[in-house]
């Protein structure tokens, strides 16, 4: 719906007044998530296809209503006596009558006893605080057996959260705008958006009462099964875990092939969130310890690469990407399950503070419902109350810092379309049409929109412009960001420029950001070519930024590249550079034409049915960004960092123009001071000899460290106390934990049944080291982790491991003898 929100405010005008599609849908964020629901019930998911119908001001209730039940009952086939409609039944705090206008609709089709009243949550629709809106009617299904409808009535379970009583069509009115201060004003005209739900549908049609058991999901239901050694029916538990592996795989994957990755923060953290709750049930509830996710992805692809081919083509982008975060996140729970064991070796008392479960999430990602159910296990409890308070504390600190408030839009002219003359001008007179308030944290601000604009707005990965506005009086307003909203430039400024409604401003552009801007989003597409014709034609652009002093690309590649393919890659673009390209550009070209004539279009970007090309001789791409006249003006080009993103996707980040300068600059600035500091003109040859010196002091130095480790395991052995039938060792050393490491394995090659303990007092922060022979670990359960544990608070630190070796460190010198004491009554304890 956002798409299409200035075609109901009536800022634009859409290129057809009607429009059916479908289109996939990601719900697991927001005012409308459903992600707790899925998998618990058997018709909520992350991802489903929605069906809709649109009229922009065209046509509305009675056609909307006549011609939903009539594909719902004549091309559906569905029975017209399971089917219950709803109808917005009048809310008092906004002053909203009841639907009547639906409801007589409705009632030429259906009996009056199935047409049911809404409340405002269920019946009237809202895309956010602010915005298009109106009531909406609902289409609902009872798919109940015929003696469970005898019993008793539908219209009772409609919107009731009854598994077999759901809505499978909603039918919104959108007629009016929420405004800032809450207010509802009338659209200029009336508008029709509906939704249903594909996944639902199929339910319907094949008769089942779950969606689950529909051919959508039970080719991945069957092979959940396989890989998880479970069965799909027999388990309450099972059960819900196969639901969320499939809805979820589904999701995940297809958000991936369409270019979202994982990550921390955004659009990328859904993902992420998606992923780690179906590796936590399969790891709670089929106990599945490794990845197995990833091998889910190819029954997905051959079952709908004909329907999504873009799915086929990114299918080992997702199986890499899936099984990257498999392996990340079982690691995070085998950590966050070695802490939790400790903090209920550490608890005086049964119950579990809130806040501890709550670092554990916090730092771990650990789930607190699996903290729950490990605490139930051992009979513990957990402070819920407290670690909710936690929680909620920290949502509040987030939702301050990300708090910003839009008062309602000023119109001040009436003007349909703003016009950008930015590719031509870096100055115009312009006209305020709009301006409205925001408030963040950064404090007050104010968005201005001009009838025309030479300002760039953030799109395609490019930086917006900055400059400011002038007077004619001589006052000037700086504009600091230039953002998009629906296709339009906004321009933020600190203050609201006076005579705002009559006043003609000289718009500038700051000129100097924008040539180094464009610098570097010409230098993108030239490495984009550079990547293509290095490493081949598999490389696709996965996201770029481009900043006045820098740019940032990812991109599609299995391996890190290479230092001769970087240079291969730096020494294509420097050949461009200098090849005094001049740029080739089109406007208005059929999208189709475009992709005719090769151009390359870009990750991320949606296009109209005309665009514009960007060619620099070979290198030909779709882009609406701000770019050079000829490649010479770039300068040089210098790549500065290569890394990788995500599992098949890497990421380089390079500059150029003045910022290369800068850089030969520094080089020879470090080069400089080393000649100095060497007492030498011929810096290279210096330099190769300081590093065979210290090569061979190294070799000296570690010759030492080994005739000092013999020396001291001698020493040790002298010292192995038996207790019972246990050997113990404990000792304070001056070697460096990775020697103490060393040594301790050697110990336990020569002695049977070692517990062994050492300790490092000397160096600037004490550390332990524990090893325990396997013998005693599976005779006596010891566990090397857990006594570290144990251990390491008497040093004021903490660490951890596997059941035979585990270290820590910590800063309490004190602590050590107290520390070797405690060891050994550890030992006896055992006996």
């Amino acid at each position: 719906m956002n798409a299409f929100k200035d075609y109901f405010l009536g800022i634009e005008k859409p290129a057809n007044k009607r429009i059916a599609n479908t289109q996939k849908c990601l719900r697991v964020s927001g005012k409308h998530n459903d992600l707790e629901e899925v998998g618990k019930d058997t018709y909520h998911h992350t991802m489903f296809e929605m069906l809709g119908n649109w009229s922009f001001g065209d046509y509305f209730k009675k056609e909307a209503i006549n011609w939903a039940w009539e594909l719902i009952t004549d091309v559906y086939k569905i029975d017209k006596n399971r089917l219950y409609a709803t109808v917005f039944e009048g809310d008092e705090s906004d002053n909203l009558p009841r639907d009547k206008e639906a409801y007589e609709c409705w009632k030429h089709i259906m009996p009056e006893n199935r047409i049911l009243n809404g409340n405002k949550k269920d019946n009237f629709w809202e895309m956010g605080d602010q915005g298009p809106c109106g009531p909406c009617s609902e289409i609902h299904i009872d798919l109940r057996s015929n003696s469970e409808r005898n019993a008793k009535d539908g219209k009772e379970l409609v919107n009731k959260g009854h598994p077999l009583v759901i809505e499978i069509w909603n039918l919104v009115f959108i007629e009016y705008n929420r405004k800032a201060n809450k207010d509802l004003e009338p659209l200029p005209e009336k508008h029709i958006d509906t939704g249903m739900g594909f996944e639902r549908l199929c339910m319907v049609i094949q008769g089942k009462t779950s969606s689950y058991d529909t051919d959508i999901f039970q080719v991945l239901v069957r092979e959940i099964c396989l890989l998880t050694n479970s069965k799909y029916g027999h388990s309450k538990e099972e059960d819900i875990a196969i639901r969320v592996i499939a809805d979820h795989i589904r999701a995940a994957t297809f958000s991936i092939c369409d270019g979202q990755m994982p990550s921390n923060n955004g659009a990328g953290y859904v993902i992420r969130r998606i992923l780690r709750r179906a590796i936590r049930y399969a790891f709670t509830f089929l106990n599945k310890k490794k990845p197995f996710m990833h091998n889910l992805v190819g029954i997905l692809v051959s079952q709908f690469k004909n329907v999504f081919p873009e799915i086929y083509k990114s299918k080992y982008l997702a199986i890499n990407v899936i099984r990257e975060e498999e392996i990340s996140f079982l690691k995070t729970l085998d950590d966050g399950l070695a802490l939790l064991n400790t903090i209920m070796e550490h608890s005086s008392e049964k119950v579990i503070s809130g806040k501890k479960a709550f670092e554990i999430y916090d730092t771990y990602g650990f789930p607190i419902d699996l903290t729950k159910l490990v605490l139930e296990e051992n009979q513990y409890e957990l402070d819920i109350a407290g670690f909710t308070k936690a929680l909620q504390e920290q949502r509040d600190r987030s939702k301050k810092d990300a708090q910003s408030k839009n008062e309602d839009w000023i119109i001040l002219k009436d003007d349909e379309q703003q016009e950008f003359i930015g590719y031509d001008y870096l100055e115009a007179e312009v006209r305020v049409t709009r301006y409205r308030k925001l408030t963040n944290k950064d404090g007050q601000l104010y968005q201005l929109i001009f009838n025309l604009t030479p300002f760039y707005a953030e799109s395609g990965g490019q930086v917006g412009d900055k400059g400011y506005l002038e007077t004619d009086s001589g006052d000037v307003y700086y504009i600091i960001d230039t953002k998009k909203e629906n296709n339009t430039s906004v321009h933020i400024v600190k203050n609201l420029p006076k005579n705002v409604k009559t006043s003609i401003f000289r718009a500038v552009v700051d000129s100097k950001q924008r040539f180094r801007t464009s610098c570097n989003h010409s230098a993108t597409h030239l490495l984009h070519q550079a990547l293509r014709e290095v490493l081949g034609t598999h490389v696709e652009q996965k996201g770029s930024m481009v900043h006045s002093n820098y740019l940032r690309f990812d991109f599609s590649h299995y391996k890190k590249l290479s230092n001769e393919e970087i240079k291969q890659v730096e020494d294509f673009v420097n050949a461009r550079i200098k090849e005094n390209i001049p740029l080739e550009e089109k406007r208005k070209v059929p999208y189709k034409q475009a992709i005719k004539q090769n151009a390359i279009a870009l990750f991320g970007e949606k296009y109209g049915d005309t665009v514009r090309s960007i060619q620099f001789g070979k290198s030909m791409e779709l882009c609406g960004g701000t770019h050079v006249s000829n490649t010479s003006e770039i300068w040089h080009f210098i790549v500065v960092q290569e890394s990788a993103v995500a599992s098949g996707i890497r990421r380089i980040e390079a500059i150029s123009f003045d910022d290369v300068k800068e850089y030969f600059k520094n080089q020879a600035d470090i080069v400089t001071q080393i000649g100095r500091d060497l007492k030498s003109k011929d810096i290279v040859k210096s330099v190769s000899q300081l590093i065979k010196e210290n090569q061979y002091q190294r070799k000296l130095v570690e010759q030492l460290i080994n005739e000092k480790k013999k020396f001291i395991l001698t020493g040790l052995l002298k010292k192995v106390e038996v207790i019972e039938a246990i050997n113990f060792i404990s000792e304070s050393i001056d070697m460096d934990t990775k020697d103490i490491r060393d040594i301790a394995f050697q110990l336990e090659r020569m002695v049977e049944n070692c517990f062994i303990i050492l300790s490092n007092k000397d160096k600037e922060k004490p550390s332990i080291s524990c090893y325990v022979s396997k013998s005693l670990t599976e005779k006596y359960k010891l566990h090397a982790g857990k006594i570290i544990g144990v251990l390491s608070k008497h040093i004021g630190g903490k660490g951890g491991g596997h059941a035979s070796f585990a270290s820590a460190g910590g800063d309490n010198h004190k602590g050590v003898e107290e520390l070797i004491q405690n060891a050994r009554e550890i030992v006896c304890q055992v006996q």
